[in-house]
This record gives structure tokens, sequence and C-alpha cells, in this order.
């Protein structure tokens, strides 16, 4: 695809944008043991790219049986939001969305994080006023790997999905990017890859030449 054609990108946060893996792992620990069940055997990327729908369904059967699903996630956003100050953004993150922002790149969030999640991310990059909105789990009806998140922020961004280049770390994210038409661009920063992409990269700054 020519680098005319792109005129947006929509940015995955968790493992993107910022090393969230870490704090979402704790968060869901500390979440189950104030409800009752220790969950500390489970690996911190058990759940890397994962609807949060889905992970509820994995865990349900460890907890008690009267314990509501509401219940266990706003005690799960609650912790996270509360250690956002412990997030660190990745490498490049925010100087590559500077860099987009001072070529009048519009720039979305598209996450399959709750909304209180999603907040305390930009909030924790210091990129609100560089993005033209953000869309979490909340927001859609379906999350990754459906289509209609990103389907949801090209309609929000008024252009095809064609010229709206995706930057996801996770196969769940790449296959809702590839469903919605998107340009895929798969971000490796330890190798290996994933299918479904247009374009690999193992430094966010190797974007901008889509772009410039």
């Amino acid at each position: 695809m020519s680098a005319r054609r792109l005129r947006a990108v929509a940015w995955d946060i968790d493992g993107t944008l910022i090393d969230s893996e870490p704090l979402h792992h704790r968060a869901l620990v500390a979440a189950c043991r104030a409800l009752g069940s220790d969950i500390s055997d489970l690996p911190d990327q058990a759940f890397r790219g994962i609807h949060m729908g889905n992970v509820w369904k994995q865990i349900a059967p460890r907890l008690p049986a009267d314990v509501a699903q509401a219940e266990w996630l706003a005690r799960i956003n609650d912790h996270y939001v509360a250690h956002r100050n412990s997030l660190i953004a990745l490498p490049g993150a925010v100087a590559t969305i500077r860099a987009l922002a001072r070529l009048g790149v519009p720039q979305v969030c598209v996450s399959n994080s709750s909304r209180s999640v999603v907040d305390a991310n930009i909030d924790a990059l210091g990129i609100a006023d560089a993005l033209a909105f953000s869309l979490s789990l909340d927001d859609v009806t379906n999350g990754k790997p459906d289509p209609e998140p990103y389907r949801c922020a090209c309609a929000r961004l008024g252009l095809p999905p064609q010229e709206v280049a995706a930057i996801e770390d996770s196969r769940s994210g790449a296959l809702s990017a590839r469903a919605a038409s998107l340009y895929v661009v798969g971000y490796t920063p330890s190798g290996g890859g994933f299918d479904s992409v247009d374009l690999e990269i193992d430094r966010l700054e190797n974007i901008l030449p889509l772009f410039s």
C-alpha cells in the first residue's frame, strides 16, 4: 500500500504503547484474592490480548459461586487505576505519537480494556491532547478479535478502513483489524511475529515513513 493512502493511525494500547500486562495481572490477582481465590499460579501473560468477558469465563470456576462478574471487574479496574503511576511507556511510544501529531496525522486508541483502564493508560502516557478519541470495550458490543472496534473507529474518523493503519502487538487485535479491512502493522519488539499483518515492525518509530 502506498504511504500516501494511509491517513490515520489506530493504536492498540496494552503491550503496544504501554507495558501494562504486569499491572493487569497484579490487578487480576488482587481482585481474585479479595474475593476469596488465589490465582497466583497463573503466568502473568496468561490473558494477554484476551477480551475480559473471556477471562471471566476462565476465572469464574475458581471463584466463590456468589461472586458477580460486575463486582469482580470493578475490583480489577479499581486496583489498576489506583496504581497507574507504576505504568511505563514502551520505547518510542510517546515520541512516535508526538511526531505523527506534528505531521497532522489523526490518531485514535482502540482497546479491549474498560473505559476506566483506557483513560488511566492515556493519562499515564500523557497523550490525551494528541488523540482524536479513544474506544474502549465499554463503547462496543463486541471486543477484539471481532472487527467492531476498528469499524467503529474508522466510522468516527470518517475514513475508509484501507486508509487507517492499526498498530497491534497481539494476534487477537491483528485479526480484529484485518477483519475490519485496515492496514495492519504488527509490533513485535521481541521478534517472533504473527500472521494477519501487512507490515511487521520491531520499533514503533518505524511507522513514521508510512506518513512522511
